[in-house]
């Protein structure tokens, strides 16, 4: 099995894509003849219902942002907890 190299597309391609299908023509016959994956065009017609955007920050929902706010708090807070077990190591060597 031959591995396929990774393809980018244009917002405007996704877009056609999207109108294409709404329009009528079986999801089957745009997969095929566009060589695309059937996950690729599902997503992109997901997100263009939901969001009229492809971009990911535009389609994620209020959980995934907080999640993604408190997971960069927690790590800055790791490093902060790190900084201050070395200096306390170091000034108790003094």
């Amino acid at each position: 099995m031959t591995r396929r190299n990774r393809r980018t597309f244009t917002e405007e391609f996704k877009t056609q894509m999207v109108k294409l299908h709404e329009s009528g023509k079986p999801r089957r016959e745009l997969i095929q003849e566009y060589e695309l994956t059937s996950s690729s065009l599902d997503r992109w017609i997901n997100q263009y219902k939901n969001s009229g955007s492809f971009k990911e920050a535009d389609n994620r929902s209020p959980e995934e942002e907080e999640l993604m706010k408190l997971r960069k708090e927690n790590q800055r807070l790791s490093m902060e907890n790190d900084i201050l077990k070395q200096a306390a190591l170091i000034m108790g060597r003094k």
